[in-house]
C-alpha cells in the first residue's frame, strides 16, 4: 500500500511537471513538430539527460537498486518504423502522447479522452493484429544455396 502511495505521488509530480514545462499545451507540441518552438525539445533533452546520469550514478551506488531500473535493447523489427511512424503522427495530430494523456487529464483537459481512447485502441489492435503485421513486414529468409549458379 506504501509503495502505490509513492509511486502514485511520483506519477502526480511528473504529471505537474509535465504541465508546467508546457508538455501538455496543444501549440508548444504543434511548434515542436513544426521546428518553430524549440523549448519542449530542449525539455526532453533536458529529461534524458537527467536520466542518463542519474542512472549511472544509482548503477555506482546502490548497484542492486539499479538492477530494478536495468533496461535491456530489444530486437530491431521492421515493424519499428511502422509504429514509430504512428506513433509520431499520433502526437502531431493530437498534441500528445501516453505520457502527456494522463497529465492532460489531470488539468481536466477532457479533449485527451479521445486520445486516450485511440491510445488504448491502437494497443488493442496491436495486440490482435501485430504479429501478422510483423510477419507481412518481414522479408522471408533467403536459401541461398537455391540461389546459387554453378
Amino acid at each position: 500500500m506504501r509503495q502505490s502511495l509513492i509511486f502514485l505521488a511520483f506519477g502526480a509530480l511528473f504529471g505537474f511537471i509535465l504541465s508546467r514545462v508546457g508538455a501538455t499545451d496543444y501549440d508548444a507540441i504543434v511548434g515542436m513538430f513544426a521546428l518553430t518552438d524549440l523549448h519542449l525539445m530542449g525539455v526532453i533533452g533536458s529529461a534524458v539527460l537527467v536520466a542518463g546520469v542519474g542512472l549511472r550514478l544509482l548503477r555506482r551506488r546502490r548497484p542492486t537498486l539499479a538492477a530494478l531500473a536495468s533496461m535491456t535493447p530489444k530486437p530491431r523489427k521492421a515493424g519499428n518504423v511502422v509504429g514509430g511512424l504512428l506513433f509520431g503522427a499520433g502526437w502531431a495530430i493530437t498534441g500528445t502522447c501516453p505520457g502527456t494523456v494522463m497529465a492532460q487529464l489531470g488539468e481536466g483537459k477532457m479533449v485527451a479522452l479521445f486520445t486516450l481512447t485511440g491510445i488504448l485502441i491502437g494497443a488493442a489492435l496491436y495486440q490482435r493484429l501485430g504479429h501478422g503485421v510483423e510477419r507481412a513486414l518481414t522479408p522471408a529468409p533467403r536459401d541461398d544455396a537455391a540461389h546459387q549458379h554453378v
